[in-house]
C-alpha cells in the first residue's frame, strides 16, 4: 500500500510566550542586595580576623616575630677556628637551629604531632600538646639544635615546621681554657679572651661563591697539660678553701706558654650562667705583691751590680726597725736570728733580713733603675686583654725612703702580676733574657704552616749568664734542703722558690690575710720551664708557700717532664 505523506503543520505561537520564557526567575535588585551582603559579611569576618591578630595577639606576634628575625642565617662559619699546640680544637664554629611549630599548618592532629616529637626534643607529649593548643603559630619548641638533632627531626616529614639555621661559637674543651679564649655572646660579639683581642684574626668575609677559609688560630697551649694543672689547682683552692688560684707554666726559651690555669672557671658555652668573678683572669688583669718569691730577682740584681758574690755571707739578726716599722724573719719567734750566713742561706731559709742587708748595699736609685729596667710599671704584651702593669712606688719615695727599699728586698711594698712573675723569672732560666709571655702561635693552614705570626718585641739582655747560673745554684739548695723541699721530683734537679705574703687592705694595713706562692724551675741543670702556682688566702693553720703551693707545683712538673720529653737524670743522656 502506497501512503501519501501528511503535511507538515507548523504551529504560529502566541506574542508573549517568548518573553514569559526569558523571563528571569530572580530580580536584579535581589540578586544586587545578595552580593551587597555576601560583601559586607566578608568584610565584617575580616575585620574581625584582622581585630584578633592586632588587639588580642599582636604583641604575641610581634615578639615571635622579633625573635624569629634576630636569628642570624649563616649559610656557612665566618669565624676560624682555635686550636692548641697539638692541633686540639679549643673554638669553633657551627650551625645550629631554633625549631619553630605552626599547627594551622600541621597535616596531622596535634597529639600525633607531639607524640613524634616528644622523644628527639626531649619534651613531654601533654606540655607539647598544650602549646599546640594554645597558639596557632610561632611557637619556638627549642632552640641551639645540633645539625644531627635537626635531620632527624626533618626525618619525621612533618608539615608546620621551620628549622632556621643561626650561627653559634662552640668550645669542646668546655670550662678548660675559659679565661684565655673568651667567649661569643648573643648578638655575635666577641668578650674577653682571645676572642676579643685577635678579632681582627679570627673573622674573615665568607660568601656563596667562597670556599670555607682554612686557616686557624693555633695556641702554644697544650690542652693535656692544661687539663692536669686545671684539676690539681682546683683541688689545691677546695682543700685549703682559697678565695682563688692560678697556675702558670712557661717555656722560658721563648715565652711560650704552656698552660694557664685559673680558678674560678666558667662554661663559655653557657657564659650567661656565670658570675661576674668567674669571668676574671685574675692572673693578667690582678696585682699582688710576690713575698718570697721576688727574692731569687733581688740577688741577681745584686749580682750583676757586684756589690755581693755568690760565696759572700751577711748576717741575720732576725729582726730589723725602721722608725715605727719593724721588719722580721716568719721564723723569728721561734728561731731567732741566724747570725753570719751565705748569700744561698739566705734563700734556703727565706731569711727577710738577711735579703735587707743584701739590697742594702745597692745605692737605692740604682735599685729602682732596675726595677724599671725589670719592667715594673709596664704590661708584659701577653695576647690578653685588661692585662695590670705593676705598681711602683713613686721614685722620690723609694729613693728618699729606707724601709721602701727593705721591703721591696722581701717582695713586699710593690705588686704585679702573676704572669709577670713568671717572666722575670723565665730571665733567669733562659740566661738571662726577658722575652715576652705569649699564648699565640699564629695562624696556620691545613699543613701546619704559619701563614701569620703576631709581632714581639725583640728579647732585652737583664742579667749575664754567669749570673743566672749563681742564681739557680741557690734555688736548686732550696728545693733540695730548705723550705722548698716539698717540690722535690726524684731523678731531677728541681729549683725553686717559696712565697709567702700578708696582704695588704684597701688602706694599706697588713691584716691576717695571706697569699701563697711557689716558683719551680725544671730541669734546673737544663732550664728549660718556670712553673708558677698563686693560692689566694688559704685557710686553716700552716699556710705557708711550702706547704699550699710547692706540692701543687711539683704535681703540674711531674706530668710536664713526661709530656715534655725530658729524661731524668739515670736516664742517658744525650
Amino acid at each position: 500500500m502506497v501512503t501519501q505523506p501528511r503535511p507538515s503543520v507548523r504551529r504560529r505561537r502566541s506574542p508573549g510566550a517568548r518573553s514569559r520564557r526569558l523571563s528571569p526567575t530572580v530580580s536584579p535588585r535581589l540578586r544586587l542586595v545578595t552580593v551587597w551582603v555576601l560583601l559586607v559579611l566578608a568584610m565584617v569576618g575580616l575585620g574581625i580576623r584582622l581585630a584578633r591578630l592586632q588587639l588580642v595577639l599582636g604583641d604575641r606576634l610581634k615578639a615571635q616575630a622579633e625573635q624569629q628575625q634576630r636569628i642570624a642565617r649563616v649559610p656557612r662559619a665566618s669565624r676560624r677556628s682555635i686550636v692548641d699546640r697539638q692541633g686540639t680544637v679549643l673554638a669553633v664554629d657551627r650551625v645550629v637551629y631554633t625549631i619553630y611549630a605552626h599547627p594551622l599548618l600541621f597535616n596531622r592532629d596535634a597529639q600525633t604531632v607531639a607524640q613524634a616529637l616528644s622523644a628527639p626534643l626531649g619534651q613531654p607529649v601533654e606540655s607539647l600538646v598544650r602549646r599546640f593548643e594554645e597558639q596557632e603559630t610561632g611557637i619556638q619548641l627549642a632552640v641551639d639544635v645540633s645539625e644531627e638533632l635537626a635531620e632527624r627531626i626533618r626525618g619525621l616529614r612533618l608539615d608546620g615546621l621551620d628549622l632556621l639555621p643561626g650561627q653559634q661559637r662552640f668550645y669542646p674543651q668546655q670550662s678548660l681554657m675559659s679565661q684565655l679564649l673568651g667567649y661569643i655572646n648573643f648578638e655575635g660579639e666577641p668578650q674577653a679572651g682571645i676572642e676579643y683581642a685577635l678579632q681582627e684574626q679570627l673573622v674573615y668575609e665568607a660568601d656563596a661563591s667562597t670556599a670555607r677559609d682554612s686557616l686557624k688560630l693555633q695556641l702554644t697551649v697544650d690542652s693535656r697539660l692544661q687539663r692536669i694543672a686545671q684539676r690539681n689547682l682546683d683541688q689545691t683552692v677546695q682543700r685549703f678553701g682559697a678565695k682563688r688560684g692560678a697556675l702558670i707554666v712557661m717555656d722560658a726559651k721563648d715565652g711560650a706558654i704552656i698552660s694557664l690555669a685559673v680558678t674560678p672557671t666558667y662554661d663559655p658555652n653557657r657564659y650567661y650562667e656565670a658570675d661576674l668573678e668567674q669571668f676574671r683572669n685574675w692572673a693578667i688583669s690582678d696585682l699582688y705583691e710576690p713575698g718570697s718569691t721576688f727574692k731569687p730577682i733581688n740577688v741577681a740584681i745584686a749580682l750583676e751590680e757586684g756589690v755581693i758574690a755568690p760565696e759572700d755571707y751577711v748576717y741575720d739578726e732576725g729582726q730589723l726597725t725602721y722608725g715605727q716599722w719593724k721588719i722580721q724573719n716568719a721564723d723569728y719567734l721561734t728561731r731567732g736570728g741566724r747570725g753570719s750566713i751565705s748569700i744561698t742561706d739566705v734563700l734556703r731559709h727565706s731569711s727577710n733580713v738577711g735579703m735587707v742587708h743584701i739590697m742594702e748595699k745597692l745605692q737605692r736609685s740604682s735599685y729602682y733603675r732596675w726595677l724599671e729596667k725589670l719592667g715594673l710599671g709596664e704590661p708584659t704584651g701577653v695576647e690578653l686583654p685588661a692585662e695590670a702593669a705593676a705598681q711602683l712606688k713613686e721614685r722620690s719615695q723609694f729613693v728618699n725612703s729606707a724601709v721602701e727599699a727593705a721591703t721591696t728586698s722581701f717582695g713586699q711594698g710593690f705588686s704585679l702580676t702573676p704572669i709577670q712573675l713568671a717572666q722575670l723569672h723565665g730571665a733567669l732560666a733562659n740566661g738571662g733574657k726577658l722575652v715576652t709571655p705569649h699564648l699565640v702561635r699564629g695562624l696556620v693552614d691545613g699543613d701546619g704552616d704559619l701563614s701569620w705570626q703576631p709581632e714581639r718585641p725583640a728579647e732585652t739582655e737583664l742579667f749575664s749568664a754567669q749570673t743566672t747560673q749563681s742564681v739557680l745554684a741557690m734555688m736548686r739548695e732550696v728545693v733540695a734542703s730548705g723550705s722548698g723541699e716539698s717540690a722535690q721530683i726524684p731523678g731531677y734537679q728541681v729549683g725553686g722558690k717559696t712565697g709567702t705574703a700578708q696582704k695588704a687592705n684597701a688602706y694599706g694595713e697588713y691584716g691576717n690575710e695571706r697569699i701563697t706562692s711557689f716558683v719551680g724551675i725544671v730541669p734546673v741543670d737544663r732550664p728549660r720551664y718556670v712553673v708558677l702556682a698563686v693560692i689566694d688566702e688559704p685557710l686553716g693553720e700552716d699556710l705557708y708557700g711550702s706547704t699550699v703551693a710547692a706540692p701543687l707545683v711539683k704535681a703540674v712538673m711531674e706530668s710536664l717532664v713526661v709530656a715534655a720529653g725530658i729524661p731524668p737524670e739515670t736516664a742517658e743522656q744525650p
